[in-house]
């Protein structure tokens, strides 16, 4: 029963999907609008977040920012839902790329290359990126889904258009048993927070002591991969431009940390640029140091 109920609420989802976006943005409204001023959705979660990252920051601008935010998490939304059924063409024309010849030179360098982001929006309007990449696989780490049905759909939209989705769990045996070969390209959302008991190191970002996962740091040092940062900026409403930088080690190979600290400082650059345009609603500080960890 549950099955055709998932069925049905995909299909309706996906139709919905089809919609243009012009149109779906005017549904962004009503949803920010709801969100913002009747739901209220973790409005003191992003509060305290943005009040603790920019404790300098005057009370007027702490509340325009939480605004603009709620403006692009709704624009972030309907932009998901229009993943089910967009097309590359389309996504071609709205998330455009430059310095793509990092991706060239690494692979010259016989270097297999990880990606890494933050979530800023729109993170998910990466699948297109594919055709871009010279090399001849691309996976996306994720944290499955615990429903299945879910996290099949997921999966099938996130690939699409020829990215391969990685389990987050199954990535750290998978990429080390990989031929270094200049071939493969890894796209990690690194700023996500670890659980509790998953908790091995943390660092001086926004302000706030953050933990972090230190995964994608280990394997680029043990493997001597190349690193690219992915710079994302929200032009306009559903259009992003995402520039590529090379993170270099400062000597022959990476230090552990060096490239868990270059990101983290990259990012918060982004954000302190930009700090309407990255997930300011998830609980990223709820483990207080010397606390819970």
């Amino acid at each position: 029963m549950k099955s055709l109920l998932y069925r049905f609420l995909f299909s309706v989802l996906y139709l919905i999907s089809m919609i243009p976006l012009k149109l779906l943005y005017g549904f962004s409204e009503v949803l920010y609008f709801v969100i913002y001023y009747i739901v209220g959705y973790r409005k003191q979660i992003v509060y305290e977040n943005l009040r603790k990252s920019f404790p300098e920051k005057p009370e007027e601008d702490i509340l325009k920012i939480r605004k603009k935010f709620y403006r692009n998490f709704a624009d972030y939304l309907v932009e998901t839902l229009k993943s089910f059924s967009i097309s590359q063409q389309e996504l071609d024309r709205r998330h455009t790329y430059s310095n793509l010849e990092v991706f060239d030179e690494c692979k010259k360098e016989g270097k297999n290359v990880i990606m890494i982001t933050g979530h800023v929006f729109n993170w998910e309007w990466y699948i297109g990126l594919v055709k871009y990449l010279p090399t001849q696989k691309t996976y996306a780490l994720y944290h499955k889904v615990k429903n299945e049905f879910w996290n099949d759909r997921v999966s099938a939209i996130r690939e699409k258009f020829g990215t391969n989705t990685l389990d987050m769990h199954k990535s750290v045996r998978f990429m080390l048993v990989a031929p270094q070969d200049g071939e493969q390209t890894y796209l990690f959302v690194a700023d996500q927070s670890p659980q509790r008991d998953e908790i091995r190191h943390s660092i001086r970002f926004l302000n706030q002591e953050t933990p972090v996962y230190l995964g994608f740091d280990k394997i680029a040092a043990k493997k001597n991969m190349a690193v690219v940062f992915c710079k994302t900026v929200k032009k306009s409403q559903g259009h992003y431009h995402t520039e590529f930088e090379r993170i270099r080690p400062k000597n022959r190979n990476f230090e552990p940390h060096e490239v868990l600290n270059e990101f983290f400082s990259r990012l918060e650059n982004q954000i302190i640029e930009h700090p309407d345009n990255w997930l300011w609603s998830h609980r990223r500080w709820k483990n207080a140091k010397g606390e819970h960890y």
